[in-house]
């Protein structure tokens, strides 16, 4: 007999919520067991003015020969193995309350807990796990949705946190919502790992979301490798300015997706064996977006042979992809030479892209523009065919502007290097941060060491799986001929074949009529990032730490301590000081503790005033490039002619180093000056207008080369 069905409602004539329970037949539950759930106004006669909201589902009493949970832990158990994952590491799981996310709090405690002295429990709750409930914040009733979902997680032991959620214009933009919600919960997803140095999460996609995901890429004419779906594991990377100093390492989070080869039916079922409640999301029913749409046109393609070849499909994208990635990392161990100062050098003769395939080659290069930009928009379209062309024309004669990238010959290389640097010029896209500032005094979040270990044993295990090219089968497919070559190929049926078309068409007519109302919104979005700026005028003050456009980390303060190295040999072998400090003796610039900076672009009256300073004879003839005061002019010939030695050397120094970095690469260097727009400084290359500041720049992507990792490949786990 079923428990029942909790309805939180709202009444329309009252603000007071309150809860009804409704008694369910047997014959009902039965189907809520291995079915997905029908609407909850077919199975509910609810009073006219009650609207529902969410439906809070109970389990029924089921015999446990019904349901071998045992086979669902040890399923769930190997694909943790396979992550890297052990009991002992501290995991955070993202939870909606919905039958998913229970289903894979359920698994995870009862995976936690198989080994006692491995896993203890404190206070109730199970050591190094923790759930997160993020409130959107989109309803009135949402806060008092998640309370109850933190309750029962809690209930299973595992300590539960929400996050709630808080939007500039009080809610996302219309058609943009599931995609703003879905960036703001993974934004705080993130810090809270971090915040309790947590470099796991476990989120609960599966088999059902990856089929949802295929059709509605296949009818957005994505290629093979967006076909593939979600990963098993990924590296995300967070922008939050806590997580960023000199000396850190940015690991970012591991997600891992344990389900992916459980099905919907299967999260019902472990929910229902071990006797889980969860909640059903109303907004899920409704025809608006494109998931729910594509998700009840296959309730009613439900046969076992469509599921099982639809997934084959999928499976072979997969396949496909892995191999992809593993060649694109062994084509930038070979190929691709990094840069210090932000840029990147491709060897063509090493690559020798000829005899690459398509697919493989424009990975690759993707890979090497999302890492030297930071930009990790796909590069597809116009813009993929363009670079592949221009990669292939051997010697490289010409230069290319794509991707946020400026693509050049290498200087001296005659055509048979290719230099990549982030173009200054290219608009930014509407939601990047130019620049990202901290105290060095602030709470930095780190998550634990243990997470380079995870991420080193899940590469060695799912390398494992990584299929010989004779076993991949969509490297010269396309979007349009990949479910023709899987026919071809007897891995889908003619059956199948139609109705995957079907559904494909069913949702692009729907896109295409979308498209046609939301026109002006969407105009309006690309208007957005066409104007984006470059403009980077937020101060720097001494000790802050600045994320320049997520590429270098910047640095400044003053020191009375001048390092040998900053003054010019021949001045301190001849100059008798006296018994004086280098800081008393030299003449004294206005930079003080209590200043800030701004940091922009390198441009190029920056390399001619070095040029400059280099030639210039005195000091009256930089009176329009001066950072001194009047009172400063009342200085000795001795210090001011010292002061100039020290300006000479430092330009000397930088000019040399200059000279080394490609003209098209200097851009993109960041350079400080003071509220004036005088130059103080030119980190990368060494130059200071004066030996008592001190400036730290550090390359260090926000995202590594690659993306991170990510796997693909997973071992064929059956839980039938």
């Amino acid at each position: 007999m079923a428990r029942g069905f909790i309805l939180s409602s709202q009444s329309k004539a009252t603000t007071t919520s309150f809860i009804t329970r409704v008694r369910l037949s047997p014959p009902i539950c039965q189907k809520l067991i291995f079915m997905s759930p029908p609407p909850l106004c077919y199975l509910l006669r609810l009073p006219p003015n009650v609207t529902p909201t969410r439906s809070f589902c109970c389990k029924s009493s089921l015999a446990q020969d019904q349901i071998d949970v045992a086979k669902y832990k040890e399923a769930f158990s190997r694909q943790m193995a396979v992550a890297g994952l052990k009991r002992h590491h501290r995991i955070a799981i993202g939870v909606s309350g919905g039958p998913d996310s229970i289903a894979l709090c359920f698994l995870t405690a009862a995976w936690k807990t198989e080994c006692p002295h491995v896993v203890s429990q404190s206070g109730g709750f199970i050591d190094g796990l923790l759930a997160i409930v993020v409130d959107h914040g989109l309803r009135a009733e949402s806060k008092e949705e998640a309370r109850i979902v933190s309750r029962r997680v809690s209930e299973m032991g595992i300590r539960c946190e929400i996050a709630y959620c808080s939007w500039s214009d009080g809610r996302p933009k219309q058609g943009h919502l599931q995609e703003e919600a879905r960036d703001m919960r993974y934004q705080k997803l993130q810090n809270i790992c971090m915040q309790h140095r947590i470099g796991v999460l476990l989120i609960a996609h599966h088999a059902d979301d990856q089929a949802e995901l295929f059709i509605l890429r296949l009818s957005r004419n994505s290629g093979v490798l967006g076909l593939a779906g979600m990963a098993f594991t990924s590296q995300t990377f967070s922008s939050s300015k806590h997580l960023y100093d000199e000396g850190s390492n940015n690991e970012g989070i591991l997600i891992v997706r344990p389900l992916l080869h459980f099905s919907k039916e299967d999260m019902y079922k472990v929910c229902q064996v071990g006797g889980q409640d969860w909640v059903d999301d109303p907004t899920n029913q409704s025809l608006l977006y494109a998931r729910n749409r594509i998700r009840m046109s296959l309730r009613s393609l439900s046969s076992y042979t469509f599921k099982s070849e639809l997934q084959a499909v999928i499976s072979a994208c997969r396949k496909t992809r892995a191999f992809v990635d593993q060649f694109c990392f062994n084509l930038i161990n070979q190929a691709l030479t990094i840069v210090h100062q932000g840029y990147a050098i491709i060897d063509l003769e090493i690559l020798n892209p000829s005899k690459i395939v398509d697919l493989c080659l424009a990975k690759f290069i993707a890979l090497v523009l999302q890492f030297v930009s930071q930009r990790q928009r796909p590069v597809r379209g116009r813009t993929s065919k363009l670079l592949l062309d221009y990669i292939r024309t051997f010697p490289c004669k010409t230069s290319l502007t794509a991707a946020g990238c400026y693509l050049c010959p290498a200087t001296g290389s005659r055509g048979t290097k290719i230099l990549v640097c982030c173009s200054v010029d290219c608009p930014l896209p509407s939601k990047t941060v130019p620049t990202c500032i901290h105290s060095v005094g602030e709470r930095k979040w780190y998550v634990p060491c243990e997470l380079e270990q995870i991420i080193s044993d899940g590469k060695l295990n799912s390398d494992h799986f990584v299929p010989d090219a004779s076993d991949v089968y969509f490297l010269d497919s396309s979007s349009d001929t990949v479910l023709t070559e899987a026919k071809r190929l007897n891995i889908i049926s003619e059956s199948t074949y139609k109705n995957i078309l079907l559904l494909q068409r069913d949702e692009i007519k729907y896109f295409k009529a979308r498209i046609e109302d939301n026109v002006e919104s969407e105009t309006q979005s690309k208007d957005e990032v066409e104007h984006a700026t470059t403009s980077l005028s937020e101060p720097l003050r001494p000790g802050q730490i600045c994320y320049f456009m997520n590429r270098f980390l910047v640095t400044w303060k003053l020191s009375k301590n001048i390092p040998v190295s900053a003054v010019p040999e021949r001045s301190y072998c001849d100059w008798d000081l006296g018994g004086e400090s280098w800081y008393h003796h030299l003449w004294s610039c206005t930079l003080s503790h209590d200043m800030v900076v701004e940091v922009r672009h390198m441009i190029e009256t920056d390399w001619l005033y070095l040029a400059k300073l280099l030639k210039c004879a005195s000091l009256d003839n930089l009176q329009q490039q001066r950072i001194c005061t009047a009172c400063e002019r009342e200085q000795s010939t001795e210090k001011r002619n010292l002061y100039l030695d020290y300006l000479r050397f430092s330009a000397e120094r930088a000019l040399k180093m200059l000279k080394s970095t490609p003209v098209a690469a200097r851009r993109s260097l960041p350079v400080l000056v003071n509220n004036q727009g005088l130059l103080l400084s030119i980190p990368s290359i060494g130059f200071k207008n004066c030996p008592c500041l001190t400036v730290s720049c550090v390359f260090k992507p926000r995202v590594p080369l690659g993306g991170g990792h990510s796997s693909f490949m997973l071992p064929v786990i059956s839980v039938k």
